[in-house]
């Protein structure tokens, strides 16, 4: 089945599968042998392999690292678009028709302005930009699956009501997917899934929101990504392992370092 079909496919399928975020084309290629049906970027985890911060790279730079996400592997890539490079529901729309283009299967645009002193978006711009985002979807030639976030409990704005009117709005302004990373324990993630009727994606891998498969699947969730965390932990390892080597002058993180050859069986031989 090609690969943005496939894509919607599993989000009617019955429980919820995990999709998990590489940040560059070898964790990729990593997921892909490891058997995942589809990925998704990270915004955060493509900054920190660039040397940014999160939010400092161009939609030029974001586009092209999805490019190579998508030719890494044969599996369905959605991307991390944050707030559309843009405030406008134009941007919002140009954005989506921009990343189709790349190939991907599908993407996700947030409520977040970008502005740590006014974090979220009026609701009805927010509205805006997600349909604008939907209009520009339908009217692809391909198929592409529009998430949209809520990024309330991610700025010190634990609203539940609102986070749920929130994305109801953006589920009839033709979202197909809802999202509202940060949100942490079973009953709450509950009632959000259970607050609409499309397939709902939720964030693991923060602390205290470690829940299996099983419980989130009867929790109602679809999709579950971990968002940064893999990058994070990846990050984390080499930054210890290398302040160790240079505070002691010695090697004791290779007793945890992945075997060459078994690295290796992780990429396709060349052709």
């Amino acid at each position: 089945m090609e690969k943005r079909s496939l894509f919607r496919a599993l989000h009617d399928e019955e429980g919820c599968f995990i999709i998990p975020n590489p940040w560059d084309t070898g964790t990729a290629c990593i997921l892909q042998a490891l058997g995942f049906r589809a990925l998704a970027t990270t915004s955060a985890g493509m900054a920190f392999s660039l040397g940014l911060r999160e939010g400092q790279a161009s939609r030029d730079q974001v586009l092209a690292h999805c490019k190579q996400i998508v030719s890494a592997t044969g599996l369905p890539v959605s991307a991390d678009l944050e707030h559309g490079f843009g405030h406008s529901p134009e941007s919002a729309a140009e954005t989506i028709r921009a990343a189709a283009a790349v190939g991907l299967a599908g993407g996700s645009l947030e409520d977040h302005t970008g502005d740590p002193d006014d974090p979220i978006y009026e609701l009805d711009l927010a509205v805006e930009r997600i349909a604008a985002a939907a209009q520009a979807r339908d009217e692809l030639r391909e198929d592409f699956v529009l998430t949209a976030r809520c990024e309330n409990f991610l700025w010190d704005r634990p609203d539940l009501d609102d986070t749920i009117r929130r994305l109801q709005a953006y589920q009839e302004a033709g979202a197909d997917v809802l999202y509202a990373p940060g949100l942490r324990d079973l009953a709450t993630i509950g009632n959000v899934c259970s607050s609409l009727s499309k397939p709902v994606n939720v964030l693991m891998g923060m602390p205290d929101a470690t829940h299996s498969v099983e419980d989130l699947a009867r929790a109602g969730v679809k999709r579950i990504s971990v968002g940064s965390a893999l990058a994070r932990l990846a990050f984390g390892a080499f930054a210890r392992a290398a302040q160790d080597m240079q505070a002691t002058g010695r090697f004791a993180f290779t007793d945890e370092a992945m075997g060459f050859v078994e690295l290796e069986e992780f990429f396709p031989p060349l052709t």
